[in-house]
C-alpha cells in the first residue's frame, strides 16, 4: 500500500509547495479536489483540458517529486433538484473523468448526490426510515428515475476513459453504505465503486472492518480515505447519529471527526488495513483531515506518523512457514 494526503487540506498553498511539503513528510501519492465542494485550488481540469502544455507540466510537478495522484475529487450533489447546482457538479464530474483519463489517473472520487422526492422538488430529500410508507415511494422513485439512470451514463463515460468512479459513502447521499454501493455497482457497472472513509462508517454504527470485507469481496473499493471519527457516548444518547447540529458544536455534538488515532487506537486502524490486505486492496491510503481540535499542520503530522506504524507497505512474498 501507499500512503497519501487528500491536497484540499492545503488549499491556501500553491500546487508546488504543496507537493514539496508532502514529498518532505515521506508520503507517495497525492490525491487532487478538482471541483464541488474540495474546490479546484490545484487543478483546473478544464484549464489542462484545453492546453496540452499545461497538462504535461502538470503531470511532470507531481512525478518529479517522485509522487503518483491516487484520484482527482469532485464530490458534490450531480442530482441536486435545482438545476444550477445539479449541472455544475455534473460537468465537474464529466471534465474530471476526461482529465483523470489523459493523466492516466485510475480513480475520480466523488458523491453519488442526492435528488429531492418529485421532478419539481427543490431541495434534496434523503429518506433515512421505511415507514410512514410515503419514504419507501420516495425512495423508490428516486433511485428508478435519478440514481440509477445517472451513474449508469457517468459509468459509461469512465470506462470509455478508463476511469473508476469511488463514491464516498456519507450520510446525507443516496449512496451512503456498503448495501446501497452494491445495489447502484449492480445497475450501473463496476466502474462503480467505493471511496471508502471509515469515519462515515463509525457515525453510522457499521464496522469498518466489516465494511472492507462486505465491499472487498465484490472488488468494490476503488479508493481509500483514512479519517477517523469519535462518539460522545453521553450526546449520543441525546442526539442520536444523525446529529443535526453544526460541526463547530465539537462540546454538545453527538459525534466528530477526528484525526486518525484519536477517535480509534491504532489497534483497530491496524485491523481496517489487515482487512483491506486481506481482500486484496494495494493502493493508496489516503488522509483527509477535518478535526476541529488540531491545526492543520497538526492535524496531518500526527495522521502520518500514525498510519506509518501500521502500513502494510511490503509485498507478502511466500508463506515460508507453509
Amino acid at each position: 500500500m501507499k500512503l497519501g494526503v487528500f491536497s484540499v487540506l492545503f488549499a491556501q498553498k500553491s500546487l508546488e509547495e504543496t507537493l514539496d511539503y508532502i514529498a518532505a513528510q515521506g508520503l507517495d501519492a497525492i490525491e487532487i479536489g478538482t471541483g464541488g465542494y474540495p474546490g479546484n485550488s490545484h487543478c483546473d481540469p478544464d484549464e489542462l483540458l484545453a492546453d496540452e502544455n499545461k497538462l504535461k507540466a502538470f503531470k511532470e510537478a507531481v512525478e518529479s517529486r517522485g509522487l503518483i495522484i491516487s484520484a482527482l475529487s469532485c464530490h458534490g450533489n450531480p442530482l441536486h433538484p435545482q438545476k444550477a447546482i445539479s449541472e455544475k457538479d455534473d460537468a465537474s464530474i464529466r471534465s474530471t473523468i476526461k482529465l483523470a483519463g489523459k493523466l492516466g489517473v485510475s480513480v475520480v472520487n466523488t458523491f453519488s448526490g442526492c435528488p429531492g422526492d418529485h421532478e419539481d422538488a427543490k431541495y434534496p430529500n434523503w429518506p433515512v426510515a421505511p415507514w410512514p410508507n410515503d419514504f419507501q415511494e420516495i425512495l423508490d422513485w428516486q433511485w428508478e428515475n435519478k440514481v440509477i439512470p445517472y451513474w449508469t451514463e457517468i459509468a459509461k463515460l469512465a470506462d470509455e476513459n478508463n476511469v473508476k468512479i469511488g463514491l464516498e459513502l456519507h450520510g446525507g447521499f443516496s449512496v451512503h453504505t456498503p448495501a446501497t454501493l452494491l445495489r447502484l455497482r449492480e445497475a450501473a457497472g463496476d466502474a462503480i465503486g467505493a471511496n471508502l472513509d471509515p469515519s462515515h462508517m463509525w457515525w453510522q454504527g457499521i464496522d469498518p472492518v466489516q465494511a472492507v470485507q462486505i465491499l472487498g469481496r465484490a472488488n468494490a473499493i476503488h479508493h481509500f480515505h483514512a479519517k477517523d471519527t469519535s462518539i460522545d457516548p453521553v450526546n449520543v444518547h441525546r442526539h442520536g447519529v444523525t446529529d443535526m447540529q453544526s460541526y463547530t458544536l465539537m462540546l454538545d455534538r453527538a459525534w466528530q471527526f477526528r484525526t486518525v488515532g484519536f477517535g480509534h487506537d491504532l489497534k483497530t486502524w491496524a485491523d481496517i488495513l489487515s482487512a483491506l490486505r486481506l481482500v486484496g486492496y494495494d493502493y493508496v491510503v489516503s488522509i483527509e483531515h477535518e478535526d476541529g481540535l488540531m491545526s492543520i499542520e497538526e492535524g496531518f503530522t500526527k495522521a502520518v506518523a500514525n498510519l506509518k506504524q501500521v502500513m502494510i507497505r511490503e509485498p507478502l512474498g511466500e508463506m515460508w512457514w507453509v
